[in-house]
């Protein structure tokens, strides 16, 4: 079986050598196809030109920060992962990153569940195309820091859903609560209780937002 492969980073270099890995015979008998892109709008055009040619793509390389789309709100490689996830629902995605604070990455994994999620500081040439062969075969991989991520928001008890993580995380990037429901499918009052559950639970009730995002900081999960 041929595989199309898509490869989206900002750094040419890199995703050249991500093509070059898995150019090898042992990664697969017949070389892939390779989708290349280097920003968040050439990505989307190429992802919805396969969508509407009925080609599908079988594997998805997608570093996290990415020059953006901004005419279409798409910001970043988890953009790109809900569009393929919408799209083209069979593609196995692999997130690439260099950030793991945990309320980004328990968003990640809860919003995507992305078959491979990877830290770069965890990666080596050689382990890389092992680890996309694995996932092509149906596998799941975290790499260690994104594991170790995980386990800081268990370790703090702290089981907030997908929505929490995002109020939290579009509050510390300066949106108004008044703006939320822009940016997620909740009602106002929806979104005002789950904000008073959170300050509940990390500031016995009482505190600005700014309090909040500072005591979400220095308990290290953004």
């Amino acid at each position: 079986m041929n595989l199309n492969i898509l490869i989206v980073d900002d750094h040419p270099m890199t995703v050249d050598s991500y093509v070059n890995l898995l150019s090898d015979g042992e990664f697969q008998e017949n070389v892939p196809t390779f989708i290349k892109s280097h920003n968040c709008e050439d990505a989307y055009t190429k992802i919805i030109l396969h969508h509407k040619q009925n080609v599908n793509i079988d594997f998805a390389l997608l570093d996290i920060n990415m020059p953006p789309y901004k005419n279409l709100n798409i910001n970043n490689g988890i953009d790109l992962a809900y569009i393929i996830r919408e799209k083209i629902p069979t593609c196995k995605i692999v997130l690439l990153t260099m950030h793991s604070e945990p309320l980004t990455v328990d968003k990640i994994i809860k919003g995507i569940q992305p078959e491979g999620f990877i830290s770069k500081s965890d990666i080596n040439f050689e382990l890389f195309p092992v680890i996309c062969k694995n996932i092509i075969n149906g596998k799941i991989f975290r790499s260690n820091t994104i594991i170790e991520s995980q386990r800081e928001l268990f370790k703090k008890n702290i089981n907030w859903d997908n929505h929490d993580n995002q109020i939290l995380i579009l509050i510390s990037q300066g949106v108004k609560t008044v703006n939320l429901p822009d940016y997620i499918p909740l009602s106002m009052s929806a979104i005002e209780k789950r904000k008073a559950n959170i300050k509940d639970q990390l500031l016995k009730g009482k505190g600005s937002d700014k309090d909040l995002i500072e005591k979400v900081k220095n308990l290290g999960l953004l």
